[in-house]
């Protein structure tokens, strides 16, 4: 019989090998343990492979009832990022926090998401599987793309949307990736210089070590195999009937926080969209119960 050979898709993503990922699943679990335990881990089966979900819940029962929090994570990252703001998220409310397909994370990839429709598909099929009717979506960065391209293709399980200095409303520009790279390189700064780094790069990966471990473990353990995501157009945007808020840090390299502050209500009737002062890509860490705050009493308002 012919040998056969297992090839990788070149558009799907992958862990480069068994130890690296080993050591990036260690370096995400010390993350974890910053936050919330979660009470429970799934293995949600899609189109597009398996999706990896971690809940969080509060024990009054009156809070398990509201309407449930789903958290979408940035690139390159994955739902360990959420520890500033599970414990104070899941006290008011059910949590989901979701292992995006593609991403660094123990979700398997098996097709290709990045096509908007494909996205929108896959997001949907998650939350069925999950048993979710209803709930608040809240995304982060490539997350915040996800979720805005969910409240346009397939709002029906959303009660509302939080988008938190989010992809999907401009082109992703060359200074956003310039601070990406030098972040990274910063990481390998000695200690004594890296407070001085973060304030100036508004960069808390350089500050928070288990974040750090996590961030430099995963440049080494995995292959993102994705184009960057084209932004909504502006007729896009008009569709969006869903309650949304957008929060923006006052420095942010992804977005231009006035332009968008402006932008985002005029075409999406009814929403609210804030700067938040002293931060830059990453609000709901530098400033994580200002942001919690905000989410909780948004998401009440929507509902």
């Amino acid at each position: 019989m012919p040998e056969t050979t297992t090839r990788t898709r070149p558009d799907v993503g992958r862990y480069t090998n068994d130890a690296l990922r080993d050591r990036y699943f260690a370096a995400c679990d010390a993350l974890y343990a910053l936050g919330a335990p979660a009470v429970a881990e799934s293995d949600v089966e899609t189109t597009f492979g398996t999706t990896h979900v971690y809940r969080y819940g509060p024990t009054d029962p009156a809070a398990a009832s509201r309407t449930p929090i789903v958290l979408v994570h940035g690139a390159g990252s994955c739902s360990a990022m959420w520890y500033p703001n599970t414990p104070a998220l899941s006290a008011e409310r059910p949590v989901y926090a979701i292992d995006t397909p593609g991403d660094p994370g123990r979700s398997v990839q098996r097709e290709p998401i990045h096509q908007p429709e494909r996205a929108a598909q896959w997001l949907d099929e998650a939350l069925a599987g999950l048993g979710l009717d209803r709930v608040h979506l809240v995304g982060s960065s490539y997350g915040g793309w996800l979720t805005l391209n969910q409240a346009h293709r397939r709002p029906d399980r959303l009660a509302s949307v939080t988008l938190l200095d989010p992809g999907g409303l401009e082109k992703v520009g060359l200074r956003f990736f310039a601070w990406i790279f030098i972040g990274l390189l910063a990481t390998s700064a000695p200690q004594r210089f890296r407070p001085r780094l973060a304030a100036w790069l508004e960069q808390p990966v350089l500050v928070v070590p288990e974040l750090r471990a996590m961030i430099r473990a995963s440049v080494r353990a995995y292959r993102i195999r994705r184009p960057a995501p084209l932004p909504l157009t502006e007729d896009e945007l008009r569709t969006i009937r869903t309650p949304l808020y957008l929060v923006l840090g006052e420095r942010s390299l992804l977005v231009h926080p006035k332009r968008q502050v402006e932008r985002v209500p005029r075409l999406i009737p009814g929403a609210r969209a804030e700067i938040v002062q002293a931060t830059g890509h990453g609000p709901q860490i530098d400033h994580a119960d200002e942001v919690n705050g905000r989410i909780l009493e948004f998401m009440t308002s929507a509902e």
